[in-house]
């Protein structure tokens, strides 16, 4: 078992890979190259790691991936420990964990790591746990091996495309609308309205043949206490501080209640 298998065992890593720092550097523009510049001098190579979080049926109105702990800390948590192991065994060389926020492509990374295959929809897709995944990484200076690409690859079925309320707009992808800020244009208001969903958006994943036999997590963090829906009577009245309070480390707190408030207004009959 080489080092990266090891350590990622011991951290509790259920879908990882390594991709070579080059390999991705045609995929990233002047702004990330900068961003990732301040975070780590000669990056090497990227760990990725998949965070799958898919804990059953999808009745409710929040999207599968907002419904347990906040991800973000829990890749933090998760590959923070891992990144400590490597520190501890290469003291001279750095490692630096990013979720998300990172300046990195993350799904062309995961991809590169062979971690499964990209789809139509933009998305990663496991060959175990479809693309109910959360991505990490770990930016190193070290040279670690390659891992080798799946020879897995998308349908392109169309599935995702016929089923998308926007037909894969990213511009207008109703994940980001409904966590979008301010007051919305008519079509926006009117999309959110006829949306099964008032935070996020799970359509072209429910309908993926990929998905079909997709496993569940193991993750205790995405099992356990889950918040399937909210109504308009958990948010109203709320300030930002109180909210905060009351979902302290859900993926939807960030935003404060302003948008799920507006959301579940233009759903529940109220213009806001």
């Amino acid at each position: 078992m080489n080092i990266v298998d090891r350590l990622s065992v011991s951290g509790g890593l259920c879908a990882c890979g390594v991709c070579a720092m080059g390999t991705l550097l045609s995929h990233m523009d002047d702004r990330q190259r900068l961003g990732l510049s301040r975070l780590i001098d000669s990056p090497r190579s990227v760990l990725v790691a998949l965070f799958p979080y898919l804990t059953g049926a999808p009745s409710g109105n929040l999207s599968l991936y907002a419904r347990g702990r906040d991800y973000h800390a829990v890749i933090a948590d998760r590959l923070g420990a891992v990144a400590k192991a490597f520190q501890a065994e290469y003291p001279d060389n750095h490692f630096v964990v990013l979720a998300d926020d990172s300046p990195l492509p993350e799904v062309y990374a995961a991809a590169c790591a062979g971690l499964g295959c990209i789809g139509d929809n933009g998305l990663l897709i496991h060959p175990d746990y479809g693309s109910y995944v959360f991505i990490g990484t770990i930016v190193t200076d070290l040279d670690l091996p390659a891992t080798e690409q799946t020879p897995q690859g998308c349908l392109h079925c169309g599935a995702c495309r016929r089923a998308c309320p926007v037909e894969l707009d990213k511009e207008r992808c109703l994940s980001a609308l409904t966590q979008q800020g301010g007051t919305l244009t008519e079509e926006q208001a009117a999309l959110v309205r006829e949306h099964p969903l008032v935070w996020g958006c799970d359509t072209c994943q429910l309908v993926c043949p990929m998905n079909k036999h997709a496993k569940q997590t193991d993750i205790p963090d995405f099992r356990q206490s889950p918040i399937d829906t909210l109504t308009l009577a958990d948010v109203d009245g709320l300030t930002r501080r109180q909210f905060c309070e009351k979902y302290p480390d859900r993926a939807f707190t960030w935003r404060g209640p302003a948008p799920l408030r507006r959301n579940l207004s233009l759903k529940e009959g109220d213009n806001p």
